[in-house]
């Protein structure tokens, strides 16, 4: 039986087709991320039934759509969810978990009683008889889950579900989710752009970029091993483009290179396009001379952190996290020349996987960053590393 599969095309003008191929297993948990622009919104609207197809297939439990072919949402058993709960104000809590129940023809008791239970199993019990408007933000999303959930859909399409709530809130709301997913039959897509997210709840993560797939897999194994700088920054990691030699990475001019080694030698020939991830918080940055076996380069932009500031440097581009401490004493500034290293013990050397992906090679691999910083990892999401070395 198909959960959800097809390669999924959909022209939206002369500048952006997505081309997407994917597949989850029926009851199973799939995870879309990408940058903004990438197709997440067309792909949710191909599979809710918003866009027609231009070209491919796709195939939601027996419903099979075909090229200028068009999903029938409710017939397909999908549903969506997104951002806003979208509760009907004038209905209490339990009519609106009963609502789709009711439409599929289950008798006005039936329903009330399922939507009892499932106010119960997402933690508001005794709470039907209240209106949307007294519940806060939280509360609403567990009752908009709970009517999606109740009417035992195909597939069950997460839009950013999480972005509008605080985070101990979402938290809370996260480990619900997972459970109440599990208990399900309900293949579910989840697009986000928070690695916790797609860690807590997916099981294969799928990355859209320019209306394609870049990378998919498991998600922790995506993550450990980004493709591209979009799934490293969004791992929390650094990712450099270079060439092997000597066991080690290497990118540069010939007079100047930069080069990199980690505690395992890389595992390609010399000359091959070699990949470098370590964390922000692993970069030792000083004033001054280079730390040994680092290097000298400049400051591009500063954005503070909770815990100090992040420091976008070029040649080659890359984040270092430091301290509030170490703001402080070192008073930077775009435009300063500063010493970085990194601790081979902090840094992994991996194949690239992209074709051509050592075109820059012989040159610094990245510019400086226009990316957003790597964000905090996901638990688990990436290889442990020890403490920050010292500046």
């Amino acid at each position: 039986m198909v959960g959800v599969a097809g390669q999924i095309v959909v022209r939206r003008s002369a500048e952006f087709t997505l081309d997407a191929e994917i597949a989850v297993e029926p009851g199973g948990v799939a995870a879309i991320m990408g940058p903004s622009g990438a197709g997440k919104s067309t792909l949710l609207a191909a599979l809710d039934g918003s866009a027609a197809l231009t070209g491919g297939s796709l195939a939601i439990g027996e419903q099979h759509i075909s090229a200028n072919g068009r999903l029938d949402r409710r017939t397909a058993g999908v549903v969506l969810l997104d951002q806003r709960p979208l509760l009907f104000p004038h209905l209490s809590v339990r009519e609106n978990v009963a609502f789709g129940l009711r439409a599929a023809g289950a008798s006005r008791r039936d329903a009330r009683g399922r939507a009892d239970e499932w106010l119960a199993r997402v933690g508001l019990p005794g709470r039907g008889s209240d209106r949307p408007q007294n519940l806060s933000g939280g509360q609403q999303q567990r009752v908009a889950l709970a009517r999606a959930l109740a009417t035992e859909p195909r597939l069950l399409l997460l839009d950013e579900p999480l972005t509008s709530l605080d985070p101990v809130t979402a938290s809370d709301i996260r480990t619900m989710m997972r459970e109440q997913l599990a208990d399900t039959a309900t293949t579910t897509i989840l697009v986000t752009h928070d690695a916790f997210d797609a860690a807590s709840l997916a099981s294969r993560l799928f990355v859209l970029e320019a209306g394609s797939i870049v990378q998919h897999g498991p998600v922790r194994e995506v993550l450990e091993n980004p493709a591209t700088r979009f799934v490293a920054a969004t791992a929390g990691l650094n990712r450099l483009v270079g060439v092997a030699a000597g066991g080690a990475w290497v990118t540069g001019a010939a007079g100047s290179p930069v080069r990199l080694r980690a505690a395992d030698p890389a595992p390609v020939p010399d000359g091959s396009a070699l990949v470098a991830l370590f964390r922000p918080s692993e970069v030792a940055l000083c004033a001054g001379e280079p730390p040994e076996g680092g290097w000298p380069t400049r400051v591009d932009r500063l954005e503070p952190s909770p815990g100090g500031a992040r420091v976008w440097v070029r040649d080659p581009g890359l984040v270092v996290e430091i301290t509030s401490a170490e703001l402080a004493r070192l008073d930077l500034a775009p435009g300063d020349i500063v010493g970085v290293a990194v601790p081979p013990e902090h840094v992994r050397l991996l194949a690239d996987p992209v074709p051509g992906a050592a075109r820059s090679a012989r040159g610094f691999a990245d510019p400086a960053p226009a990316d957003p910083a790597p964000a905090d990892p996901a638990p688990g999401a990436a290889p442990a590393v020890a403490r920050r070395a010292a500046a």
